[in-house]
């Protein structure tokens, strides 16, 4: 087939993404002489799927079986770090459409005028885009869901009985995922893709829309803006409290320096 990484004689004409987020990093060294492309690495999985392999954790496979899947992710074990549990997943069709001009239908197949090797990594591009995504849009929602009960308390009660510990170990939750959004994955970045194949930039432009990975990731950038300006607050207000019991332990002190002072004077009066 004509601009197929598929073979011709299998006449490819739909294909089916799977996108697994397996980790928080893939060690893809020692790949490269098999490789269909580098950045991402693709390499050819079974007799005629493809796996893209993102070293930010993500592999995204095209045209291969459950058990070819699975035979891949055991081979890629030992270089997977931080491996996630669930794995996070995501599914597309990819179906071929002839002269016509690209196109990505909303909830439909992902419609190509060929399965070229560059047309896959874009796809596979915003498929492991999203299924990141989706695991940090789920971290942020457990970091909320910690926030609620602190925040409850003080409503309710106007007392906060929470120590430090919590609210750092809250602020470092935050600043993790922030990390892995605007870091390894740099989501806001085109793909490498692009360099080579301009004219696909309409394509990856709907894949984005479809995926809305920017009102993704900008909504996201929000809610770990208030997490981070909450536990802020939550510390500022244990600060103060800590800052307020110390001035109570100081007059109190000096309160009782000042009896025993005159304590002491009382008696060497009375001795008299």
């Amino acid at each position: 087939m004509k601009n197929s990484v598929f073979r011709a004689e299998t006449a490819v004409t739909r294909v089916a993404a799977h996108a697994l987020n397996v980790g928080d990093r893939i060690n893809t060294a020692g790949f490269e002489k098999d490789a269909l492309a580098a950045v991402p690495l693709a390499l050819r999985v079974g007799k005629d799927g493809v796996a893209v392999v993102f070293r930010y954790g993500v592999v995204v496979f095209f045209g291969t079986s459950a058990e070819e899947e699975a035979a891949f992710c055991e081979r890629l074990s030992p270089r997977i770090g931080g491996r996630l549990t669930p794995v996070e997943e995501e599914t597309a069709t990819i179906e071929l459409l002839g002269e016509n001009e690209d196109q990505v239908a909303a909830g439909g197949p992902i419609q190509v005028r060929d399965m070229s090797l560059a047309r896959l990594l874009l796809v596979s591009d915003a498929l492991a885009k999203s299924v990141v995504l989706a695991h940090d849009e789920r971290e942020v929602a457990k970091v909320f869901d910690t926030i609620e009960p602190f925040v409850r308390e003080l409503a309710t009660s106007g007392k906060f009985f929470r120590n430090r510990r919590g609210i750092l170990k809250l602020i470092g939750e935050a600043l993790l995922v922030q990390h892995h959004v605007s870091g390894r994955v740099a989501i806001a970045e085109k793909p490498d893709a692009l360099w080579d194949r301009p004219d696909l930039e309409r394509l990856y432009a709907r894949l984005e829309d479809e995926y809305e990975l920017k009102q993704r990731v900008d909504a996201l950038n929000r809610k770990l803006s208030v997490v981070a300006e909450t536990a802020d607050t939550l510390a500022d207000i244990i600060d103060t409290r800590r800052s307020l019991r110390l001035e109570i332990i100081v007059v109190l002190l000096i309160a009782f320096e000042i009896v025993i002072t005159f304590y002491q004077i009382y008696t060497a009066r009375g001795g008299h």
